[in-house]
């Protein structure tokens, strides 16, 4: 089904069914039904029930997005001044010190179940009909067949990671064949693993270069191929299994086009601007539009890493998200004295300008006709108003003017080329002013409404399969290789007169070991919801960074279950520490 996505449109569901659904029980009904055998009468009636669970996890990112970042060392969410405490509970996943009734938790546990259950339900309903009675091949049927199984198995490996001791769920209609107790994460790893190998095969491949237009939205073989990269990189953690050398073949295969055509972008940004799916970058992605869904532009996610006031800026203003907000910054490389930090973790945009001459370290601009540069927000932010003055973006009390620096503390209208008397700093003790921002997708202004907020949701893109690879044969000792394949797609973050100091040796003089392996994934993928996961893989997420003092033990490595879940499920055994 090359053109899957044309029906789109059908399977898009109101924001309000998707936010109030609940899923603490797995017995229960999850979503509205209407009976099988009544249901399926069309062709499009089978396309719209195997899309619909992708609209669930387009939806559910966004739990997962504040997990993996906000208890990492990369992204913070400081209290700025009157705004922003919440109780303490950002300060507190920072310092890992977040209880059993962590909301995000129990988000991402319902959230993933219930797409779970809506994949069962389809991988069921599927079994029951045949290709011929509604037009399919047996192809094109198998590949439908298969969307769901790679999905699903995608929730379970977002499940094994964050919790490792959950339930195992096969079956919509049967309850009996669902466990009745937590599994070990060994039979969850082996079912994902299993799921992904059986799908891989029915599934579309992408042929040739041109971007993934007729395949947008789908799983295809390199997606599902990926998502075993992903199983085999973390085994070793998951369940204590040494198999990075089952991810380097996945991923080297991948590389070399056995699962589908794919290239690395010319640009740092192609791969998540408005025309993404003309991207060969990107192997797979959930669509995005203004008119429909765009989950990635919303508070928890893209739209909140920008000053509150940045619609006078950006000239945003007149689509439906509303204003913006001041939640994420990049946790900061200097203390309010203006003496830099040697933390080894976190200082993120240290960390980038270790290569000075970075084009994403340039301030965030729109440059018309759908073009940006820069990936990061700073200093004072000068604009025009609507009457035609120069104007500068003030605080979200418009008290004083912004001039945003790599350093958390209280500086108000103190100007950005001086400093506090106190190196103090903390997540509880911020303003407007503390971290740098950023923007990772676009903020295109109502002047480009054919652009605004169409940018597709890239899930997972040809340089994580490239960093997995460097990773892995870093690992063996090969870090010539490792380096040559990460300059591959280093190159086009600098100017080519700088190639021969930036890029890792032998083709530049810039050294590689595991810990500026660590910093590159850090760098490449800034902000795209995976940093507590690489750094648990690197032996790293129990050490001290900014603002947060080294872990006792490693019970933090996963998360605990809400009471609400506990009560929800009989046999239900909360994880150790909590």
């Amino acid at each position: 089904m090359n053109k899957i996505y044309k029906y789109a449109a059908l399977l898009m569901m109101p924001a309000a069914l998707m936010t109030t659904s609940s899923c603490t029980d797995l017995t229960e009904t999850l979503y509205d039904q209407v009976a099988s055998k009544n249901y399926y009468n069309t062709k499009d009636d089978v396309i719209r029930a195997v899309l619909r669970p992708f609209e669930h996890g387009f939806w559910s990112i966004q739990s997962r997005q504040v997990l993996n970042e906000e208890t990492a060392d990369q992204l913070i969410t400081p209290t700025r001044e009157d705004w922003w405490d919440d109780g303490g509970r950002w300060a507190d996943l920072h310092q890992h010190k977040w209880d059993n009734k962590t909301g995000e938790a129990q988000s991402e546990f319902n959230g993933c179940y219930q797409g779970i259950g809506q994949a069962n339900k389809v991988i069921e309903d599927l079994n029951n009909l045949t290709a011929s009675k509604f037009g399919f091949s047996e192809e094109e049927f198998n590949n439908l067949k298969a969307q769901n199984h790679v999905l699903r198995a995608w929730f379970y490996l977002r499940l094994l990671d964050a919790f490792r001791n959950v339930y195992l769920s096969t079956s919509f209609y049967d309850q009996s064949k669902n466990s009745k107790e937590q599994v070990q994460p060994k039979e969850i790893f082996d079912f994902i693993e299993k799921d992904l190998k059986e799908a891989l095969p029915l599934l579309t491949k992408k042929t040739s270069l041109g971007g993934n237009q007729k395949l947008e939205g789908q799983w295809t073989q390199a997606g599902a191929a990926a998502l075993l990269v992903r199983l085999y990189m973390n085994a070793k953690v998951y369940v204590g299994e040494d198999h990075f050398a089952d991810a380097e073949r996945y991923a080297q295969a991948i590389v070399d086009g056995t699962y589908g055509t794919y290239a690395v972008a010319d640009r740092w940004d192609a791969a998540f601007d408005w025309d993404n799916e003309t991207c060969d970058e990107v192997i797979f992605a959930f669509p995005g539009s203004a008119g429909e869904t765009h989950w990635h532009y919303k508070g928890d996610l893209y739209w909140w890493s920008v000053p509150s006031k940045a619609n006078e800026w950006l000239n945003d203003t007149k689509n439906k998200e509303g204003s913006h907000n001041i939640k994420y910054s990049a946790s900061p490389s200097y203390n309010p004295k203006g003496e830099k930090y040697t933390f080894e973790l976190g200082m993120p945009i240290a960390q980038f300008k270790k290569y000075p001459s970075d084009v994403r370290l340039k301030m965030y601009t729109n440059l018309g006709n759908g073009r940006r540069e820069g990936m990061f927000i700073y200093g004072k932010i000068k604009y025009t108003d609507a009457d035609g003055n120069q104007q500068y973006l003030k605080d979200h009390h418009g008290t004083y003017v912004l001039d945003i620096r790599d350093a958390v503390g209280v500086f108000g209208a103190t100007d950005g080329s001086k400093w506090l008397s106190t190196s103090e700093s903390s997540i509880k003790h911020g303003d407007d002013n503390s971290g740098w921002m950023f923007a990772k997708y676009p903020l295109y202004s109502d002047n480009e409404k054919a652009q605004q907020l169409e940018a597709d949701y890239c899930e997972i893109r040809l340089p994580e399969i490239i960093y997995s690879l460097a990773e892995c044969k870093l690992r063996s000792g090969d870090a010539t290789t490792a380096a040559k394949l990460l300059n591959t797609v280093r190159k086009r973050n600098y100017p080519s007169s700088d190639w021969s100091t930036v890029l890792y040796a032998p083709e530049g003089s810039a050294s590689l070991d595991m810990k500026e392996m660590l910093a590159e994934w850090g760098r490449e993928f800034f902000a795209e919801g995976r940093r507590r996961v690489d750094l648990i893989r690197f032996g790293k997420f129990q050490d001290a960074w900014w603002d947060k003092e080294a872990d006792a033990d490693k019970h933090t490595e996963i998360f605990p279950f809400h009471p609400e879940i506990i009560g929800a499920h009989k046999g239900m055994k909360q994880n150790l520490g909590y």
